[in-house]
């Protein structure tokens, strides 16, 4: 038994304190600066690094050096601060695809003590509209394309590019368009910026979860928590020790591409070549092009390098590519044993981490403990876990499954404006509740069994369950309504609605699905309906989904 510095008598094998009934990570812990007076932004540009090239547009070759970002994030934070009075606390909106200026964006703003909230480009503008309403930015940066999702925001906009091409003097009139950023961050400052203190507990994004409960809320994380998070990831991969290129195919929108791009990778002197969309083609293209050595994905991208090995390495060159970076779901030992078939020379890493735990959690650290197959990992730096009984509360050991809670330094805050989300998902302890039921064997790998919480995983998107059963109440015809997930092996899973038809409605399956499709992003659409007499529930009127799952699911 080890010896912790609290006194906990630790278990070096399992992780495990019988005195707490606490899981230690056995990884050793992340330095964190001990200064109180510091935000992300200057803790990552004060980092030494070798790399000179930072961000690579995929499809346009437009480069911009470390010395490039760091000019452009001082700049537009002048401007912001300056001539458009972004002040300490205010909330900035960022609605884009991914772009090599996303991050220039989020540092800026981040700079200032001011917060940035991200929103899925795919999203309707009923959705982002109410985002916004919750988050109440007052500024917002977006591409022209997609000005017309914020017709009704009354928000005045900075354009991130210049392609107007599309739009009439009619699309533009409702806009306060304050200027261009590409044009901004060139601008030399007149006068220097007041810098506000800025501390490590304050406030740095707010990015929006559906978290264990299924309802969208505001995630808020401290610039300790992206500071933990940044060190967390240069330490996993050891990006200290050499230049590395990566390939951002995952939403820096996410806190997954928000992680590992915006921030993390920046840390480290690694250059990231942007997918401004997923597209296999221009991914492999890439990967071939500038000899990319990792490639974040999500599990059904890794699926489709197995199944169309043969095509793509006739193709494409990717040699250069030493690790792929799978999170959102464990991998099963078919598709990591059927990749390294294919791929012999790619180690396969995974990792495990929510919204608000900063995207981190715990992670596979090498291509022996991902052969752990069906594990989510072990506990990453400076994390602890409980595993406990959800009726009870009583915590668990090794081997027993229960509710995961995790507690560390990339936990966040709480959820913005919404105490009692908050007092249900974070106790007075700072332990986490994630609504995934686990369990640690006796070598401390987590394993996930289950999802207390009523998510979808769609292509690693996250879909609330409750959200489309209230819009499909909502149609004239139906009384009644449940989603559940249905298993899928290229996407994982997609929505499936059971509806309860009005009497005399003849309500037909694509009727359902086209209702659906005209309100929410893509990702949300239900794919698949049948029509039932009556919803079950338990006594309380909670909906019985495992039945229903059960009975999708009993005829493939």
């Amino acid at each position: 038994m080890a010896q912790f510095s609290n006194g906990s008598t630790v278990d070096p094998r399992t992780g495990y304190s019988p005195a707490d009934s606490t899981f230690y990570s056995k990884r050793d812990p992340i330095p964190l600066p001990a200064n109180e007076a510091l935000d992300v932004t200057t803790f990552i540009s004060s980092r030494a690094h070798r790399g000179k090239v930072a961000f690579i547009d995929a499809t346009t070759g437009q480069q911009l050096t470390f010395s490039d970002v760091w000019n452009a994030v001082e700049s537009l934070a002048t401007c912001l601060s300056i001539d458009m009075g972004i002040r300490k606390g205010n909330v900035v909106l960022l609605l884009s695809p991914n772009s090599i200026y996303f991050p220039i964006v989020c540092l800026a703003v981040m700079s200032l003590g001011a917060i940035i909230t991200t929103t899925n480009p795919l999203n309707t503008p009923r959705e982002i509209n109410k985002q916004i309403k919750d988050s109440n930015p007052v500024i917002a940066f977006t591409i022209p394309e997609l000005l017309p999702k914020l017709v009704d925001s009354n928000l005045p906009i900075i354009l991130i590019n210049n392609q107007t091409t599309n739009l009439t003097q009619k699309d533009n009139f409702n806009f306060k368009i304050l200027g261009n950023l590409e044009n901004l961050i060139q601008k030399k400052p007149v006068q220097s910026r007041l810098k506000e203190r800025v501390t490590q507990d304050d406030t740095a994004t707010l990015l929006y979860s559906s978290g264990t409960t299924g309802a969208s809320k505001g995630v808020v994380s401290s610039h300790r928590n992206l500071i933990a998070m940044v060190q967390t990831i240069v330490g996993r991969f050891k990006l200290d020790q050499g230049e590395q290129t990566f390939i951002c195919t995952v939403p820096m929108f996410h806190i997954y591409g928000l992680a590992a791009f915006a921030a993390g990778l920046l840390a480290s002197g690694s250059t990231v070549v942007v997918l401004s969309k997923f597209e296999m083609d221009e991914m492999l293209l890439s990967i071939h092009k500038y000899k990319a050595t990792y490639l974040p994905l999500v599990p059904p991208i890794l699926v489709a390098l197995v199944n169309n090995a043969e095509v793509i390495k006739k193709k494409y060159d990717l040699s250069s590519l030493k690790k792929v970076l799978s999170g959102g779901a464990p991998l099963s030992k078919e598709v990591i044993e059927g990749f390294l078939e294919k791929y012999p020379s790619v180690a396969i890493l995974q990792g495990y981490g929510l919204t608000e735990s900063t995207a981190i959690g715990a992670s596979t650290d090498s291509l022996e403990e991902s052969r752990r197959y069906g594990t989510a990992g072990m506990l990453s730096p400076s994390m602890s876990a409980k595993i406990v009984d959800p009726e009870s509360g009583k915590a668990f050991p090794v081997n027993k499954t229960g509710e995961l809670w995790l507690r560390g330094p990339t936990i966040m805050k709480g959820y913005f404006s919404n105490e009692e989300a908050t007092a249900s998902t974070l106790d007075s302890e700072g332990w986490l509740r994630t609504g995934d039921l686990c369990y640690i064997d006796e070598d401390g790998f987590i394993f996930v069994v289950d999802r207390l919480k009523e998510l979808i995983k769609y292509k690693g998107y996250q879909v609330p369950p409750a959200e489309l059963e209230a819009l499909l109440l909502t149609h004239p015809e139906i009384s009644d309504a449940a989603v559940i997930p249905f298993p899928d092996k290229d996407v994982g899973q997609f929505p499936m609605a059971y509806v309860v038809r009005k009497s005399g409605s003849s309500l037909s399956e694509s009727a359902v699905m086209d209702f659906i499709a005209k309100q929410v992003a893509p990702y949300k659409r239900i794919r698949r309906v049948a029509f039932v007499a009556s919803i079950p529930k338990n006594p309380s009127g909670k909906i019985l989904r495992k039945d229903l799952i059960k009975l999708a699911t009993s005829k493939l």
